[in-house]
């Protein structure tokens, strides 16, 4: 019974001591209002950020370089990839589209 009665103290001691609820964990905003307003909820993530990469990423893509574009027409016709692994893309455009006509 002796050693009940002192392993019921320890219990309530070790209890005691991991569930004391500190100073320094009721500073933080959180513990008395979880809960945040709509507003303040997206100062952190800005919604129009995303689109305006997506807008930059359309105007890149109306203004590409000539070689760009060029490189690209090339890489989609087989055979003038294959020309450029051998003997570069301006050389494989020029080969397989130099002679038509670009506006």
């Amino acid at each position: 019974m002796r050693t009940l009665v002192i392993l019921m103290l320890l219990a309530v001691l070790v209890m005691a001591a991991t569930c004391y609820e500190s100073h320094e964990s009721m500073e933080s905003h959180e513990y008395l209002n979880p809960f945040l307003n709509r507003r303040r909820a997206n100062d952190f993530i800005q919604a129009d950020t995303r689109l305006r990469a997506i807008t930059q990423e359309r105007i890149r893509e109306r203004s590409k370089a000539p070689q760009e574009h060029q490189r690209e027409l090339c890489e989609d016709y087989y055979p003038c990839e294959m020309y450029a692994f051998r003997h570069g893309y301006a050389a494989a455009y020029k080969h397989y589209f130099g002679r038509r006509r670009t506006k």
